[in-house]
């Protein structure tokens, strides 16, 4: 089959699961999770084939172990899968109806985004959390994989396409890309008839960059994860030493780790010396402003390029700030606009912070590592938006549909 084949295919299907119903699309879902479940020594097998092909092509371990599939992470898949059907569904759903002077009413209804394109690398899980998102939510969808994980996604497309086929819903809801060839990147996001409406690429920035840069259609995507947590002059330091370590150590190479610290002058005498203590059993390097250098020497001096950084390892920026407003213009000057966080007993000034730094996530007193769609209650997340579009931090169900306006008339013209 050619792209264009593929393409036709998708848009062809889009009414179809649109407006197919919440138990139909739920069934189709079971029905993956036990072709999952019935398939599991296949998709074991497949993924030996890609393990085994990554470390002859010199894959680092960390790519590998994103790369592994094990009877636990396949529980976890279909775990993932169940909890996507216990969800509600937003197609359909109506809200903000009123009724107009002329006597018509006007809401709206929320809807599917039609053709939805998910380009990711190396873990093939995203392959079913991504075609279980886009089915509940009523949109078809086009996965194309990363080339070191070619084998257990096709492994695991057969088990959606049985799903499928199983309810009667077309196999063309959701086509894994039946090769690895770059080519097959550049028909999902460009040229005369892109096959998809919408690209969501998961990947390191490389990938991103070059996606929002060719594509012609709209792309739902972060680029990085420069996350920050300012502690207050007004806070409880020993709490802010529990959540400092967690939001820096708990993972190094995920997006919603924290890069930087802005600590309020009033408490740098005594909590940068109590977080150099926190932090020196996970080897994590300091870079400081000058005002924390001259408190803690064995601090290197950070760079204007640090404050822009994402790491993603054990390396951390620190500043000493002067006031909310200089670490609230510091945020939203050096930040990325993923997640950042406030640590503060002053209730105004939490406000304030919250309704200023313009981030798709704002957390009060507590990790940016909970910045994630599981931890926010949507199920599993296709990925998280950085932009300014209709969905912004983790992209769940809702994340996945936009709204139309509808308006209920009893045979009225316009005057």
């Amino acid at each position: 089959m050619n792209y264009q084949q593929m393409a036709e295919q998708a848009k062809a299907v889009r009414t179809t699961i649109a407006t197919a119903s919440t138990n139909t699309k739920n069934a189709a879902l079971l029905a993956i999770r036990d072709a999952m479940a019935g398939s599991r020594s296949q998709i074991l097998k497949a993924n030996q084939k890609d393990l085994e092909t990554g470390r002859n092509n010199g894959l680092d371990e960390a790519l590998l172990d994103r790369l592994e599939l094990n009877d636990a992470r396949i529980d976890a898949m279909i775990e993932g899968v169940e909890q996507i059907v216990a969800l509600p569904d937003p197609v359909g759903e109506v809200s903000r109806m009123t009724r107009r002077p002329s006597g018509i009413e006007v809401g709206l209804m929320r809807q599917p985004l039609g053709v939805i394109g998910i380009i990711y690398e190396s873990r093939p899980n995203v392959t079913i959390d991504a075609a279980a998102l886009c089915l509940k939510s009523g949109n078809a969808c086009v996965l194309r994989g990363g080339s070191e994980a070619f084998y257990s996604n096709q492994a695991i497309a057969r088990c959606i396409a049985d799903g499928l086929a199983s309810v009667g819903l077309p196999e063309a809801c959701v086509q894994v890309a039946p090769t690895a060839d770059r080519e097959f990147v550049g028909a999902m996001i460009g040229g005369d008839h892109p096959m998809c409406d919408v690209i969501i690429p998961r990947g390191g920035k490389g990938l991103i960059e070059r996606i929002s840069k060719d594509a012609t259609v709209p792309v739902i995507k972060h680029l990085d994860g420069n996350c920050h947590v300012y502690v207050d002059a007004e806070s409880d330091q020993q709490q802010a030493l529990q959540i400092l370590e967690n939001a820096k150590t708990h993972r190094y190479g995920v997006c919603n780790a924290a890069e930087s610290f802005l600590i309020h002058e009033a408490l740098i005498k005594t909590l940068l010396p109590a977080l150099e203590a926190v932090l020196k059993p996970y080897a994590v390097e300091v870079r400081g402003c000058e005002r924390v250098c001259a408190i803690l020497p064995s601090v290197s001096r950070a760079t204007e390029d640090d404050w822009y950084e994402e790491y993603l390892g054990p390396v951390v920026a620190i500043k000493v700030v002067s006031s909310l407003d200089e670490a609230i213009e510091h945020i939203n000057h050096y930040g990325s606009h993923h997640t950042d966080a406030i640590l503060s007993t002053n209730y105004g000034t939490v406000r304030q912070f919250m309704r200023a730094v313009d981030s798709s996530s704002v957390i009060a007193n507590a990790s940016t590592r909970f910045a994630d769609g599981f931890e926010y209650g949507l199920g599993a997340e296709i990925g998280i938006s950085t932009d300014r579009i209709h969905a912004r931090g983790p992209v769940g169900l809702e994340g996945l549909t936009n709204q139309k306006w509808i308006v209920f008339g009893e045979g009225q013209v316009r005057a």
